[in-house]
């Protein structure tokens, strides 16, 4: 069976100013015709379609537009719920799209149920892990403690007790949405740390034949069975030296994988550029970025006047302007951006009270910190799933 592995489409979100909808149209189309050319048996799309809870009107038009695009095509499509995904919102009408070909995949309950496609081999089994967020499922998956990696492994120890009830030979696919250990993060990616720990092993899902992840932004191989197929699209800097793909999955008979990357068409390059202005403006090495999307980095010393007006006469696309300057490493006077730069919110916070009272938190304090971090996302995700 041939699959096409996509994710995190971030329907609705701009890259900097600029409005990424007609880049995200490309892709759709650049999508089906992938679908049509190469073949392909089956398309999961592993969460974070939108990229918030509620979209704007354009982009819910767009998943629209993909929705029939994808059906008219007659090639069953698995999606599941990101954690930038409303649940609940893109779950609606759920039962009645199943009949075109499209499962949508947003309730957690229904980790252990699956999708299931037929080959000239046999069955495939395909189980929808949607994002799960541990203070919320905690409860329902029952387990102790509300962490990323014990959700994730009720909820596949759910998928295992499924799939050993099916007849031998059945082949399976887990879409999953997380951050798993050994993957590349990048600026872009909405933080889902709790109690400290973000991610997850990969050998909580094994057992399986392949594992098709959502989250991280860059195409990934951790293991030949388990890879991030990244978003289509660049949303940050960050994202300079991606290679935007999609996978193309064939799933032996025998449950061997081979895969292949597509390239997506993205609008432009993106580029990073630094040095001081009047190197940047008059070098020959950075006049090969003049047609890229440009996040310019500056070190002069003293900050140069109308500096953005004067790099987009060279870079008519400079869409980032950040200021280093080279200074001696004792010299104060480091910008409020650069000190927080890398650091988590819990970080943020803890230096904070390092900051006000002259010590730093101990670890009681630390962990009533991390409590609050935690607590304040579930209620978002509370608030976000409320009709």
């Amino acid at each position: 069976m041939r699959l096409l592995h996509t994710s995190d489409w971030h329907l609705g979100r701009s890259f900097h100013r600029v409005n990424m909808l007609d880049a995200q149209a490309g892709f759709i189309a650049h999508l089906v015709e992938t679908v049509r050319v190469r073949e392909v048996d089956a398309v999961v799309v592993s969460g974070d379609v939108y990229d918030r809870a509620v979209p704007p009107l354009a982009a819910v038009e767009l998943f629209d537009d993909a929705l029939h695009r994808l059906a008219e095509a007659g090639v069953p499509t698995v999606m599941i719920s990101g954690n930038h995904d409303s649940a609940r919102r893109l779950g609606v009408g759920a039962g009645l799209i199943d009949r075109a070909g499209i499962h949508l995949r947003t309730d957690p309950a229904a980790c252990g149920t699956p999708v299931v496609l037929a080959d000239a081999h046999g069955d495939v089994a395909f189980y929808g892990l949607p994002y799960l967020e541990p203070a919320l499922v905690r409860e329902r998956f029952g387990v102790e403690r509300a962490g990323h990696e014990q959700v994730l492994a009720a909820a596949m120890d759910r998928v295992r007790a499924d799939l050993a009830d099916r007849p031998a030979g059945t082949r399976s696919v887990v879409l999953a949405h997380a951050f798993v250990t050994g993957g590349e993060a990048s600026d872009s990616e909405r933080d889902i740390t709790v109690g400290g720990v973000a991610s997850v092993p990969a050998g909580v899902f094994d057992g399986v034949d392949y594992v098709a992840l959502g989250h991280l932004h860059g195409s990934q191989t951790l293991t030949e069975r388990v890879r991030y197929s990244g978003s289509p699209l660049p949303y940050s800097f960050s994202e300079a030296s991606h290679r935007k793909s999609m996978w193309l999955v064939d799933l032996g008979a025998d449950g061997t994988v081979t895969a292949e990357r597509v390239d997506c068409p993205v609008p432009r390059p993106l580029a990073r550029i630094r040095g001081r202005l009047e190197d940047l403006l008059t070098g020959a090495e950075p006049a090969r970025h003049q047609e890229a999307w440009v996040e310019a980095t500056l070190t002069d010393p003293v900050r140069p006047a109308e500096p953005m007006a004067r790099l987009i006469e060279r870079f008519p696309h400079t869409l980032s302007l950040v200021f280093d300057p080279d200074r001696a490493p004792e010299e104060p006077g480091l910008s409020y951006a650069r000190r927080l730069a890398g650091r988590s919110d819990h970080q943020v916070a803890e230096d904070f009270v390092a900051h006000v009272r002259g010590a730093a938190p101990d670890d009681r304090e630390r962990l009533v910190l991390q409590d609050a971090f935690d607590a304040v996302r579930a209620d978002a995700g509370v608030r976000e799933a409320a009709p």
